[in-house]
């Protein structure tokens, strides 16, 4: 079963619906690739994406490991190359400076993050650069 039915919707504009939910993001070019950045650009969506499932499987892992992630954070920051035009590097900084993690626990949120299903699954050459504050 389809996950997603995507539209274009002109301008260098999509509206992508998720089907199971009918929850919709909205995507634009960037500035400095002819868009008008009014919305997320679809190479943001995956550095986005990337800290999602990062926190979804740091996630998992603390629930099954009974310790809480609540309310930490994350930026993502997104280099591009130009020729080609793509993704060079992506670096996230995550906060976890309101909880008290134990070495264990920092080392399962550390490797659980570098293991997530879309950090393996992005290409070689896409550097991923992750910094930890506990």
């Amino acid at each position: 079963m389809p996950t997603s039915k995507i539209i274009y919707k002109g301008e260098l504009r999509t509206e992508a619906v998720h089907l199971f939910s009918n929850n919709k993001i909205i995507t634009d070019a960037p500035l400095d690739n002819q868009g008008k950045a009014e919305a997320f650009s679809p190479t943001d969506l995956v550095a986005t994406a990337l800290v999602s499932c990062m926190f979804t499987i740091i996630g998992i892992k603390a629930r099954d490991s009974d310790f809480s992630i609540e309310n930490a954070s994350a930026t993502a920051t997104k280099i591009m190359t130009d020729k080609p035009r793509k993704i060079k590097e992506i670096i996230i900084e995550f906060d976890f400076a309101n909880h008290n993690y134990s070495e264990k626990e920092k080392k399962l949120i550390e490797n659980s993050a570098k293991t997530c299903p879309v950090a393996l699954s992005l290409a070689k050459d896409i550097k991923q650069t992750l910094v930890f504050n506990f």
